[in-house]
C-alpha cells in the first residue's frame, strides 16, 4: 500500500499539472471569464427572458360613457397588465396613435354597449394591438381575452332582483380546480436559470479550453512539453485536469446565485446535480480541445465557435420550450447535452426527483461526454505525434 502511494505521490503528471495551475493563475483574464460572466449571463438573462408582459399602453375610445363601460376600462387596467395612457374621441384618432407607436394596443367601445349590456344581448368590442412584435401582440390578445372571460363570469353570477340588490346565482356545471406543482408562484427565472446552468457550463469550457490551448500553442509550450519524458495520453491529462477542476466551481455558483437572487430551489440530490455538471464541463473542454486541434490562433477558435455554440444554445430548450422548435428540428436537440442537463437539472432542482428517474438524461450526458472527450483525445495526440 505504502509503496502505491509513494508511487502516485512521485507520478510525473503532478508537476505537469502545477505547471498548468500556475499558467492559469499568470492569466488574470481566465480568471476573471471563470467568475463574472456566468454570474453576470445568470442575473441577466433571469431578470430579461420574461415572456410576462406587463404595463402595455393602452388607448380608449368609449363612446358608451357609462358604469358598465368604465367598468371594463378598469378590469384592464386592474389586471396590471395594461395602463390607460390616452382616451380618444374616435377610432381613427386611436389608430394615428398606435401608427405613431404611442401605444400599444387601443380599446373601443360602442356607443350602445351598455344599452346591449342590460338587455342580455352580446356587446361587441374592438381591440387593436400593434403586432410589429408578434410575440407581445400574442401574449396581449390572450390576456384581453382572459379579461374579457372573467368579466363576463362575473356578469354571469350577479342577477338583479328588482329592488336593486345584488345577490350571488348558484354554480351549476362543472367546476375546475387548478393545482400548480413544482413552481406554484409560476417564477419564469426558475425554468431559464435550471436551463441556462448547463448551458453555461458547456460554453464557458469549450471557450476557456480552447483559448488556453491555442494561446499555448502560439507560445510554443506544446512542443517545449513534447521535449519531457511524460507521453501523451499524461500531456492531456495534465492541460485537461485544472480547467476541469476551476469549471467545476462555476457549478456550485451558479446553483448559488440562482438560489440567492431567483430563489431557485434544489428539492432533490445536490451530489447527482454536481456529477451531471461535471460531465457538462468534460463536454465543454471536448468541444473545446476539438475546436483547438482544427486552429492555429485564437481568432480562428472564435471564429469557428460561432457556428457551434448559437446552435447549441437555440437547440438546447434552455430558455425555450422544446415544443416551441419546429417538429422537423426537435429530433436534432437529442444530440445537444445541454438539453439532457437541462432536462436533469429541472427534475433535480424543481421536482425533487432521483436517479431513478432521470436516469435516461444521465446516461446520455455521459455518453456525449465519453465521445466528446474521446474524440478530443484522438485529435490531440494525433497533432502530438
Amino acid at each position: 500500500m505504502r509503496a502505491i502511494i509513494e508511487k502516485l505521490l512521485n507520478w510525473r503528471l503532478w508537476p505537469l499539472v502545477r505547471k498548468e495551475l500556475h499558467q492559469i493563475r499568470r492569466n488574470r483574464k481566465l480568471v476573471a471569464m471563470l467568475v463574472v460572466p456566468p454570474t453576470l449571463n445568470l442575473v441577466l438573462l433571469g431578470f430579461a427572458m420574461n415572456p410576462e408582459v406587463t404595463d402595455l399602453r393602452l388607448g380608449v375610445v368609449d363612446e358608451s360613457r357609462t358604469a358598465q363601460s368604465r367598468e371594463l376600462v378598469s378590469a384592464f387596467t386592474e389586471s396590471r397588465s395594461f395602463r390607460v395612457t390616452g382616451y380618444y374621441t374616435s377610432a381613427a384618432a386611436l389608430g394615428r396613435a398606435l401608427s405613431a407607436g404611442e401605444l400599444d394596443a387601443g380599446l373601443v367601445l360602442p356607443s350602445d354597449f351598455a344599452t346591449l349590456r342590460a338587455s342580455n344581448e352580446t356587446a361587441e368590442i374592438q381591440f387593436l394591438v400593434d403586432s410589429v412584435n408578434s410575440n407581445t401582440a400574442a401574449i396581449a390578445g390572450g390576456y384581453a381575452s382572459r379579461i374579457v372571460g372573467t368579466l363576463n363570469k362575473k356578469i354571469a353570477l350577479v342577477q338583479r332582483t328588482n329592488g336593486g340588490a345584488i345577490v350571488a346565482a348558484p354554480s351549476k356545471g362543472v367546476v375546475s380546480r387548478v393545482s400548480l406543482l413544482y413552481n406554484p408562484g409560476l417564477k419564469n427565472s426558475w425554468f431559464i436559470i435550471t436551463g441556462m446552468i448547463g448551458m453555461l457550463l458547456v460554453m464557458l469550457g469549450s471557450a476557456v479550453a480552447a483559448g488556453s490551448m491555442v494561446k499555448q500553442k502560439e507560445d510554443g509550450t506544446v512542443e517545449q512539453l513534447l521535449m519531457t519524458p511524460a507521453d501523451g495520453g499524461e500531456i492531456i491529462v495534465a492541460k485537461i485536469t485544472p480547467l476541469f477542476v476551476l469549471l467545476s466551481l462555476d457549478i456550485g455558483l451558479a446553483v448559488g446565485v440562482g438560489y440567492l437572487v431567483f430563489g431557485v430551489p434544489v428539492r432533490g440530490s445536490l451530489v447527482l446535480l454536481y456529477l451531471s455538471g461535471m460531465l457538462c464541463v468534460l463536454s465543454g473542454i471536448g468541444i473545446g480541445t476539438i475546436i483547438a486541434t482544427f486552429t492555429r490562433s485564437q481568432q480562428q477558435a472564435q471564429l469557428i465557435s460561432f457556428f457551434v455554440n448559437p446552435p447549441l444554445s437555440m437547440l438546447s430548450g434552455a430558455t425555450t420550450p422544446i415544443e416551441a422548435i419546429p417538429d422537423w428540428m426537435q429530433p436534432l436537440t437529442y444530440l445537444n447535452p445541454v438539453r439532457h442537463f437541462a432536462s436533469l437539472a429541472r427534475g433535480v432542482m424543481l421536482k425533487g426527483v432521483g436517479m431513478e428517474v432521470v436516469y435516461p438524461s444521465f446516461l446520455s450526458l455521459m455518453a456525449f461526454t465519453l465521445i466528446l472527450v474521446g474524440i478530443s483525445v484522438w485529435r490531440f495526440r494525433k497533432q502530438l505525434s
